[in-house]
């Protein structure tokens, strides 16, 4: 299950993580943002060690929603070494999340 980071926790728990990080950009009042959890949580099953999943509550943390630019819920973005490798907005179907997230982590390795 992805973990809650915070404006406080951010940096430590993405910005400095030893492993690619996808931060879901969410809010509570956006529903495919609530659609995408269970994809999330599969796909955090799937990835193990190789992708560590996170959430972040845009309207409870504004200062890392601003600081990314995030605009539309929702917002996936995949760090590495404290740089964003690439970023996906919107709702997609499992099959096509995992099929990105293989080729963000592939082309920029």
């Amino acid at each position: 299950m992805p973990a809650e980071v915070t404006d406080a926790t951010f940096a430590d728990e993405v910005l400095t993580s030893e492993v690619p990080v996808l931060v879901d950009f969410w809010a509570p009042w956006c529903p495919p943002c609530l659609k995408l959890n269970p994809i999330l949580e599969a796909l955090a099953e799937e990835y193990g060690d190789r992708l560590r999943f996170v959430k972040l509550n845009s309207d409870d943390n504004p200062r890392t929603t601003l600081a990314y630019h995030v605009q539309s819920m929702p917002t996936l973005a995949v760090f590495r070494k404290g740089e964003v490798i690439g970023r996906l907005v919107g709702m997609r179907a499992k099959f096509t999340l995992r099929n990105e997230l293989d080729e963000i982590l592939s082309s920029s390795s």
